[in-house]
């Protein structure tokens, strides 16, 4: 897990490693700045000597003024490193999710994505900070600071070594406690983020329906839930600084007595007693021994926090897309042409119900297909096939006479334009988003497309017409405006083939009716896929698809299914009834 995170550091592992080396030297000159001031109170204050006052004085200035450098320095680093990594991070995240299948964005919900891209890596770039400064500044103050403690005075030192276990084991049970708690907390914020990402998508829905006081009590109970498990973590996390105080001030008594007694036996025999300078030092020693071992506590205790972070942001770089492009992609695609061959499907590989079961089907390049069933009989499924947006169960499908696997991912995916089920429009000009669909797209191209999609009309109508901002998920424009702004993106590809995954629901059937015709007279070499539940939008196809629970029902043209198949017959019926009654 840490080798992985760690590929992230790139550029600034100069800062990395000069964090720790400054850290070094602060911890070297904090540490002998007891033992000067214990010659300073010996030999200076009690033996009255102003001149070795002076000069000792003079040395603890400049070595204090040294370590708050290499303090700042190492301060310094660090920001710049741990901030470095993070945005690094987060960064390979991203572009890992950009990488991902339907099925690999299917497994982590858009919320959880969220959580991870923010809180999470928060929590790790805060951890990482602290390992390279902390982590590494505890251990070697512990280390030199318990050596100088023997050197001053033998009899004293191990009253360390016997308070270190006990603050050791503590801080280890306190950890193990805290950090189940914690696993737990940051799965349940991706059920937060989840509740206020639902509720601000369907926020026109909420109001409508008066349900802003459900959509609150929702948000309490989760948050409600995050408040009770971190207090419960902070509890056991808050035995950190008794226990620590408790090793503190116990180790600071045992010394003042024991202290005590070895300066009074130094009068009889010098060499088991120490002079009141050591006792002094004895002090700070014991206060830099302890606060390294709290300094430690903390580090732990972020890394406790950060854990789960650290594991949930893995999982997203590990996760490897379910599809790759072939060794030797082909890069070319010849026709529109595709085939069907005892295609099935299902979603995860533990998945018992096939939803598309043995689909055979055969189009021609250039052809117009209509695709009509019920809600569930994996229409959607079906087109998404064709640019390899998942791959199939069993079977294959071929584009332009070669198995849609054989080819260059992005290759397919430029032959292939999709207007998908869900238009989504993103915050920006309409020039720029019909640039999507062709990044170096000329006014005339833009305008053509807009004119084959019938949106022309009514971009003209606003003030700034095609320099007119859209706001986030183009709320300031209408159902039908929006399908055929993104008809209109689809077409600059120039595609092989275009698939219309209901995307002309929200248009009037006269304006739905213009864009097909536009479709058959400006673009005849483009294989045409209109997925409707409007029998008029597809009934001059040539050949219409009725599917059924994942089986094709019936193949043929409008006036062959009227004859041939009852579900496309009973469909056809209530529409033209409902139409003679309006």
């Amino acid at each position: 897990m840490v080798k992985t995170l760690m590929r992230s550091v790139r550029e600034y592992k100069k800062s990395s490693i000069l964090t720790p080396v400054f850290v070094t030297f602060e911890v070297i000159l904090e540490v002998m700045i007891p033992l000067l001031m214990a010659k300073l109170i010996d030999y200076g204050i009690e033996a009255g000597n102003m001149q070795y006052i002076l000069k000792m004085g003079a040395i603890l200035v400049i070595c204090c003024i040294v370590s708050l450098t290499f303090g700042a320095l190492s301060g310094k680093y660090a920001a710049v490193a741990s901030a470095g990594f993070a945005k690094n991070l987060r960064m390979d995240m991203y572009n890992k999710v950009q990488e991902y299948s339907f099925s690999n964005i299917d497994k982590f919900s858009a919320a959880s994505i969220v959580t991870r891209l923010t809180t999470d890596i928060t929590n790790i770039q805060n951890a990482y900070q602290m390992a390279i400064r902390v982590a590494v500044r505890s251990p070697i103050m512990l280390i030199f600071a318990l050596f100088m403690a023997f050197q001053i005075n033998s009899h004293l030192a191990p009253i360390f070594v016997i308070a270190i276990p006990i603050l050791a084991v503590g801080l280890w049970l306190i950890i193990q406690n805290a950090k189940t708690i914690f696993e737990r907390v940051f799965r349940t914020y991706d059920h937060l983020n989840n509740v206020v990402q639902e509720n601000l998508h369907g926020i026109r829905v909420v109001k409508s329906f008066v349900r802003e006081d459900h959509e609150t009590e929702k948000f309490g109970k989760v948050s409600q839930t995050i408040y009770k498990d971190f207090s419960k973590a902070e509890r056991i996390l808050a035995f950190n600084a008794p226990l620590m105080q408790f090793c503190a001030y116990g180790c600071m008594l045992l010394i003042s007595w024991l202290g005590a007694k070895l300066i009074v036996a130094s009068g009889n025999n010098p060499a088991v007693g120490m002079t009141t300078g050591d006792l002094t030092s004895m002090f700070s020693y014991t206060m830099q021994i302890l606060m390294s071992l709290m300094m430690f506590s903390m580090v732990f205790v972020m890394i406790t926090i950060s854990y789960a972070s650290m594991e949930r942001a893995v999982e997203i770089l590990n996760e490897e897309s379910d599809i790759h492009n072939p060794e030797h992609p082909i890069s070319q695609v010849e026709d529109g042409s595709i085939v069907f061959e005892n295609v099935s499907f299902r979603y995860g590989k533990n998945a018992d119900k096939l939803c598309l079961d043995h689909i055979n089907l055969n189009i021609p390049a250039g052809a117009t297909v209509g695709i009509i069933g019920g809600t569930g009989s994996s229409k959607s499924t079906l087109v998404q096939l064709i640019p390899r947006l998942y791959d199939v169960s069993e079977g294959s499908v071929k584009v332009g006479g070669r198995d849609v696997r054989e080819y260059d991912l992005e290759t397919l995916r430029q032959q292939v334009a999709m207007v998908l089920q869900k238009n989504v429009l993103f915050s920006g000009t309409i020039k720029d988003n019909l640039r999507w669909g062709k990044e170096d797209a000329t006014d005339e191209e833009m305008l053509h497309v807009c004119k084959l999609a019938q949106a022309d009309d009514f971009i003209q109508t606003f003030p700034d017409r095609y320099d007119t901002y859209i706001e986030q998920g183009g709320t300031n424009v209408s159902g039908g405006q929006k399908q055929r702004l993104c008809i209109a993106r689809a077409l600059l590809k120039k595609p092989k083939i275009l698939i219309l995954d209901d995307s002309t629901s929200a248009v009037d059937t006269k304006t739905d009716a213009m864009i097909r015709k536009a479709f058959r007279e400006e673009i005849p070499d483009t294989t045409n896929i209109i997925i409707a539940q409007r029998i008029s939008s597809v009934e001059d196809a040539d050949m219409i698809l009725v599917l059924d629970d994942g089986k094709i029902d019936g193949v043929g043209t409008h006036a062959e299914l009227l004859k041939e198949n009852a579900i496309y017959r009973e469909v056809y019926e209530s529409q033209q009834k409902g139409g003679i009654e309006e």
